[in-house]
């Protein structure tokens, strides 16, 4: 049974240790080598301290976009000359280049939740209450339309994705990734991470999942920070919270497309040393 492996610091809510995964070959995830997070900008001085001396934290791969860290600023990490950063953006619209500066711009999924709550005839994901029998479009459910959000990340941004498993592989000591809530972008690049060294789909559906039981608190973090405020007025906790049938789809949706998370992965040059170096990384004693 899966248990997720918390870490309780001042600055997070959603952090936790994806040590002691065991794979389909029986090899285990060894703690102290990939973490997950939500937003780390809160982070104390004594949190910082934790993270750095007693977990080893050495690499921080950074999901959120150029917009979010724009409005969010630097966070206390980047002080930390034995921590290097790794920023890579999910979306491809999310660009440095745009005329308008990225602390004016909205953020960068508003569009597709527009074009979401604007479909005629529609449930509403969150009560899973029936469309209308002449509905002219069906709105995809909670899950439909989270595992594709996930699969635009893969479509839009392979180069981001596949640059953020090579820079937990290449880390010599812990790394944490992260975005703002640490479950949409994070859930995804730490689930394509774990599926290539062998975890069973089980345990990556478990350990996606268990950020629903911190999105109350993750919400209340963000509701207050310039970058998401206005986003998240009208949002729900039922409507943000992950679920096992959303990682779930993501993943046989990889499986029917490209034979798994390795097929599509080897779509975008990934090879077998990188496989092996990432197993090196978060298996080996």
């Amino acid at each position: 049974m899966y248990r997720p492996n918390w870490i309780e610091l001042d600055g997070v809510v959603n952090m936790r240790d994806l040590g002691g995964m065991v794979t389909a070959g029986g090899d285990t995830v060894r703690p102290h080598r990939l973490l997950r997070s939500d937003n780390l900008q809160d982070l104390t001085p004594e949190a910082v301290e934790v993270l750095v001396s007693r977990v080893g934290l050495r690499d921080v791969v950074d999901l959120r976009t150029h917009v979010e860290v724009a409005k969010e600023g630097d966070g206390p990490l980047r002080a930390v000359p034995v921590v290097r950063h790794h920023h890579h953006t999910l979306y491809r619209e999310d660009s440095l280049e745009s005329g308008i500066p990225a602390a004016e711009r909205a953020l960068p999924w508003e569009s597709d939740e527009r074009r979401y709550t604007s479909t005629a005839g529609s449930p509403d994901p969150a009560n899973g209450s029936p469309e209308p029998a002449n509905a002219p479009e069906r709105r995809p459910s909670h899950d439909e339309f989270w595992s594709e959000h996930y699969l635009s990340y893969l479509a839009s941004r392979p180069d981001s994705v596949v640059a953020a498993l090579h820079a937990i592989a290449a880390s010599d000591g812990a790394v944490v990734v992260h975005c703002a809530a640490g479950k949409d972008r994070t859930g995804t690049v730490v689930g394509l991470a774990l599926k290539v060294v062998g975890v069973p789909d089980e345990l990556v559906i478990a350990d996606y999942a268990a950020s629903a039981e911190r999105v109350g608190a993750i919400m209340d973090r963000l509701r207050v920070k310039p970058a998401y405020a206005a986003n998240l007025r009208d949002k729900t906790v039922a409507q943000q919270s992950p679920t096992t049938d959303t990682m779930r789809l993501l993943l046989a949706t990889l499986d029917e497309r490209f034979g798994g998370a390795l097929g599509w992965l080897a779509t975008r040059g990934w090879t077998r040393s990188d496989t092996d170096r990432l197993r090196r990384k978060l298996l080996d004693d």
